[in-house]
């Protein structure tokens, strides 16, 4: 089922809250355990039979395009599509669409975090809905540090939420998604963010939830980047589709 879907992933970051602890690699670069974050995203891809990638790259490009070549060392396909300047995570994915004219569907994730999500289930849950948009979501203990998305009782997405700092539990975006090819015309001709620029523009057009449970990690901070490193043999195992603790902190 996954053999064909083509996969793009938001490399291009400028990692600034994390430059103490990684000051001359990419964030995605930055190594987990013995290998780099990026490997643990192209693992998980490739593991679940999705082997067409395509690297949305910007800041400190040509590392991460040494570092993976084509994609043969790695067992996948990769394709690269580089931005001269930033043009956020929205942006980055319409500079892409050359490379996606043959996919009436593909997985997004954020290069930053890593969601332990089955790929398969998501697109299924995708094409159900026919949906213009389906989120991987999972439900947190403490939403302070997360904007919040409230769906109805099929999943649908009725709005999104801004954080406020408030310690309550909450349902929040896992950063792995999966748009229609359509969602390219709902990007505006600038730099954007899909979070803020894109997601409300397709609330009427169809987007749908699929709830997760287990590892949920980003390392866009240097405490986030240092828990990490605590759970590296666990987000390795997780990457190859080994089922985690349940224990273990999301």
């Amino acid at each position: 089922m996954m053999q064909d879907v083509k996969a793009v992933l938001l490399v291009g970051g400028l990692g600034t809250r994390l430059r103490s602890v990684v000051p001359s690699t990419p964030k995605v670069l930055a190594s987990v355990g013995k290998r780099s974050f990026l490997e643990l995203l192209v693992e998980q891809l490739r593991s679940q039979g999705i082997r067409r990638l395509v690297m949305c790259s910007g800041y400190l490009a040509d590392q991460i395009e040494t570092e993976f070549g084509d994609g043969r060392g790695s067992g996948v396909e990769i394709e690269y599509s580089r931005e001269e300047q930033p043009l956020g995570t929205a942006g980055a994915i319409m500079r892409a669409e050359r490379y996606l004219q043959d996919v009436p569907a593909f997985v997004v994730l954020n290069g930053d975090s890593f969601l332990e999500v089955n790929f398969s289930d998501l697109m299924e849950c995708h094409r159900k809905h026919r949906a213009m948009a389906t989120l991987a979501v999972l439900r947190v203990e403490d939403a302070s540090r997360y904007g919040t998305v409230h769906v109805d009782g099929d999943g649908r997405v009725r709005r999104f939420a801004e954080k406020t700092g408030s310690s309550v539990p909450g349902l929040v975006n896992g950063g792995v998604y999966i748009f229609d090819h359509a969602v390219l015309r709902h990007i505006p001709e600038r730099p954007a963010s899909l979070e803020r620029d894109v997601f409300p523009r397709l609330l009427d057009q169809g987007m749908y939830t699929l709830e997760q449970n287990g590892m949920f990690i980003d390392i866009g901070t240097p405490a986030d980047y240092a828990r990490a490193q605590l759970l590296s043999d666990s987000l390795k195992a997780a990457a190859q589709g080994q089922i985690s603790d349940p224990a273990v902190e999301k």
